[in-house]
């Protein structure tokens, strides 16, 4: 069987290359005799894995010296707690902008720390859009944002800027898809499953003065300074998954960096936002200026032909694009591996799809 073209949000498709690359090591990664899976994280042969994808990943986002690197496992939700352990720690307060559903989950669990203050949401249109805020509180410990909204298909087309108040963003469907100055936040925590690698990644991005004040209760693998002082090794990382995410970054910068890879990613999105927004079938349900590079979020208006839709392209070789359970419609996730060919052969398909059903 011919891969398909997978438009899942996460766990996502991986570059083709990687997993060529990944396969000719399985058994025998660099003449050691054996696969990254089966080798102690102590050696030395894996310790110079896990530091050359904390280079390249350093080297691509244009990281500054005095920022940490994590690898860490929990998923981006783990990081729903550990920032507020973390950080939630002189006033006990903390600012969240809620646009989409992890954002709210978010501030939810922070809300077991402390309080926990609404600035703004986009409830109100279906988080169909990205407030704009400005103002914060001053006795913030932090802010929070989630930087690109999966389930929803919007991003934040600014970074809101809150002075001397740490800004910390979810960036786990956006991350490494185009540049970002990362000096203008605090922290940045994302879920390697969509653009990095495989699942049981979770790369926290911090800068080193958020370090060593989590409060008493934080249990140790929670606590920022234990990873950043063993170098992510105080127990067992997700070894391999660390290792497809260097293969991933070594592929990026070979494309030519964060640059080169926003631009092909503007144009898989411009291909299938013009004909999303030229269709009498189907309609974008994020707002323009806030519609993401990276999902992409359609309905037909009907129900029953959605389900069809996705239904008769399954078959067609395009698979995962039933949108969220808790939203439905239609989602085409299409993250870095995503080729421009894929989205193109998509969007050959749904112009057929209309015909047949106008």
């Amino acid at each position: 069987m011919n891969r398909v073209y997978n438009f899942s949000a996460g766990p996502s498709m991986l570059p083709l290359p990687v997993l060529e690359k990944a396969a000719i090591e399985m058994t025998n990664y660099g003449g050691s005799g054996m696969s990254v899976m089966e080798m102690s994280h102590r050696s030395p042969v894996y310790e110079e894995i896990i530091a050359k994808a904390e280079k390249n990943l350093r080297s691509l986002m244009s990281i500054p010296d005095n920022y940490k690197v994590l690898f860490l496992q929990g998923g981006a939700t783990t990081q729903f707690s550990a920032v507020p352990l973390n950080l939630m720690n002189k006033n006990k307060k903390a600012d969240y902008i809620i646009t989409g559903q992890f954002s709210k989950k978010a501030a939810e669990e922070a809300a077991r720390y402390g309080e926990v203050r609404v600035l703004a949401s986009s409830k109100d249109k279906n988080f169909s859009y990205i407030p704009f805020v400005n103002s914060f509180s001053p006795d913030a410990d932090y802010v929070h944002i989630c930087f690109n909204n999966t389930i929803f298909g919007t991003a934040y087309n600014y970074i809101p800027e809150t002075g001397d108040i740490p800004l910390v963003a979810d960036m786990s469907s956006s991350i490494i898809s185009k540049p970002v100055d990362v000096s203008k936040f605090a922290l940045i925590y994302a879920g390697a499953q969509k653009n990095m690698g495989p699942s049981g990644l979770t790369v926290v991005i911090v800068r080193e003065d958020l370090i060593g004040n989590a409060r008493p209760e934080t249990p140790v693998l929670l606590d920022y300074k234990t990873q950043a002082e063993s170098d992510s090794m105080y127990n067992t990382p997700p070894c391999y998954s660390i290792y497809i995410a260097g293969l991933v970054f070594e592929w990026v910068l070979a494309l030519g960096g964060l640059k080169a890879m926003e631009k092909i990613n503007a144009e898989k999105a411009s291909i299938l936002y013009d004909y999303l927004d030229s269709s009498s079938l189907f309609r974008a349900t994020a707002q323009k200026e806030f519609r993401s590079l990276m999902n992409v979020c359609f309905v037909t208006g009907d129900e029953a032909l959605d389900k069809r839709f996705c239904s008769e392209a399954a078959k067609a070789g395009f698979v995962t694009l039933a949108g969220h359970r808790s939203v439905g419609g239609m989602r085409a996730s299409i993250y870095n591996a995503m080729p421009v060919e894929g989205v193109r052969a998509l969007v050959e398909f749904m112009k057929k799809f209309e015909e047949q059903n106008k």
